[in-house]
């Protein structure tokens, strides 16, 4: 089949201008984050916090002080004109015109990451020993790293999370996604989670926005911490911003499959909750809460 131009021209025409679409990236108007630019951004900062590890060559070890020197240059230079943009976007669609407000207010943020980034490294540690000692497939830290997925998805949001509470629009969201689609683990931005957090296998785990996660939790495959309902308005739009998420406290433990669910459902310190188990309501401190054992009925063929 051969297209000619008038066949893209009148494909573009039903489509509408650009796409249909109010058109992103573009070098006279609000110019977006891009999608690729973020995940390159982010490649980076886990190259930062995990050198030689997620690089593409050895780092000389001579070297090494000036490689990371100018990799928290180049990446820290790109957060602020990534996050400026985004604070741009949206300033721009409440009508503002020309004020410095964005520029100041990614300044802090790339500020604050520089403050906060030590304390980042010295959580992700707690999560990789964690990982070690929770796992008794794990044969050394360096295996986590390198391969572990819930280690990946726990590193992208330690840095989203932080992005999320300055109210960043957009990033934190690509960076969370991302991690998504190559983990299987979905953790919303705004979730809270301390140090010391291990997610084993991964593929299926939901963690919602609203979410506080304490120190030394750890969660299997196929959880969701999730909400019950959803609050309208008046006019039966989706309440944005409540608590609709579950907290989970200090060493608690979470088997495959289990659902927990609502803004109001606490799981106490030490708890274990068992596989497939479906929560609507608290638990106390130190409990354990699995479903009523299966009685199979096994036949043999043999008489």
């Amino acid at each position: 089949m051969k297209l000619t131009s008038d066949d893209i021209h009148r494909l573009y025409k039903k489509l509408g201008p650009c796409g249909g679409m109010t058109p992103a990236n573009t070098d006279r108007d609000v110019n977006l984050p891009g999608t690729r630019a973020i995940i390159a951004m982010l490649n980076k900062f886990l190259a930062i916090l995990y050198p030689g590890c997620h690089a593409t060559h050895p780092i000389n070890c001579g070297n090494c002080r000036s490689y990371v020197e100018q990799m928290l240059k180049e990446v820290l230079d790109e957060m602020y004109d990534q996050v400026f943009r985004a604070y741009d976007h949206i300033c721009r669609q409440e009508r503002c015109a020309g004020c410095q407000e964005c520029r100041t207010r990614a300044e802090e943020v790339v500020q604050t990451l520089m403050q906060e980034l030590p304390q980042i490294r010295t959580m992700l540690q707690e999560d990789i020993q964690a990982a070690y000692e929770g796992d008794p497939a794990a044969h050394s830290t360096m295996e986590i790293v390198m391969s572990y997925p819930g280690l990946f998805a726990i590193s992208v949001h330690r840095i989203a999370h932080l992005l999320h509470l300055h109210e960043v629009p957009l990033i934190p969201r690509v960076m969370s996604e991302h991690a998504h689609s190559k983990t299987g683990i979905d953790i919303h931005p705004g979730a809270t989670i301390g140090a010391g957090f291990f997610i084993d296998h991964g593929t299926g785990v939901v963690i919602g926005e609203t979410c506080n996660i304490g120190r030394h939790v750890k969660i299997y495959q196929g959880v969701t911490l999730g909400a019950l309902s959803f609050d309208k308005d008046a006019k039966g739009r989706l309440i944005k911003g409540n608590k609709r998420h579950p907290d989970v406290e200090d060493d608690v433990v979470i088997y495959a499959g289990a659902t927990i669910l609502g803004g109001k459902t606490v799981i106490g310190k030490g708890a274990v909750i068992g596989g497939n188990v479906w929560l609507i309501h608290s638990v106390p401190a130190g409990s354990k809460v699995y479903n009523k054992q299966p009685s199979p009925e096994i036949r043999s063929e043999n008489r």
